[in-house]
């Protein structure tokens, strides 16, 4: 019965939004207008694109308002808009080009042992995220990742986008989405070794 009033609820929204009702236009945008910057934000690192990006992404919601068939949640299908018009503006700007992530990999020895000096683990990487104090410095590094790999990253680990649904969005293949991400969680976690071993950054 809960779910079916849902349902309803969600409905008679898409009804009213659907027919230009101000009230509910008003309503749907002040409350989906922050999640929206954030994910714009993550992925242009620019306030003022993001904001552009927003724009451009409510203009596309309402225009296919229409044509929404409800295949998955609204909330989704709306996610995938505004990660595409922050892609689409990365492009325009030329941002998204092949740059080296070599440099921030971390060095193996010719029998491929990891070349790293002696230091003991004091706190892992999730122990890490999961404080509000630290969250800021893992966002900020994170943000130094070259933009081909930060967006994989972003979308796949943040926004817990499918491979599929990456791939789709970056027009690349699954197979080049996953050693992407692969190199970009490779790259971070040696950028947060010194974190990891309870050391300032």
């Amino acid at each position: 019965m809960v779910l079916e009033d849902a349902d309803n609820e969600n409905g008679a929204r898409l009804d009213a939004l659907r027919t230009g009702d101000a009230a509910a236009i008003e309503a749907f945008v002040r409350q989906n207008t922050p999640w929206m910057l954030r994910l714009a934000n993550r992925i242009l690192r620019d306030q003022g694109l993001a904001e552009d990006a927003v724009q451009a992404a409510f203009a596309s919601i309402f225009r296919a308002l229409g044509r929404f068939e409800g295949r998955s949640s609204l909330k989704t299908w709306m996610h995938r808009i505004v990660a595409n018009q922050a892609l689409m503006q990365l492009r325009k700007d030329r941002r998204l080009q092949e740059m080296s992530i070599d440099a921030l990999l971390p060095e193996f020895d010719i029998s491929g042992c990891r070349i790293e000096d002696d230091w003991q683990t004091v706190e892992t990487p999730e122990a890490l995220l999961e404080k509000a104090q630290t969250k800021g410095t893992v966002l900020a590094l994170i943000d130094t990742l070259p933009d081909a790999y930060r967006i994989v990253l972003v979308l796949r680990d943040i926004e817990e986008l499918s491979t599929a649904e990456v791939a789709e969005m970056l027009e690349l293949t699954e197979a080049n989405v996953k050693v992407r991400l692969h190199r970009a969680r490779a790259a971070l976690k040696k950028l947060l070794e010194p974190l990891i071993r309870g050391q300032d950054i």
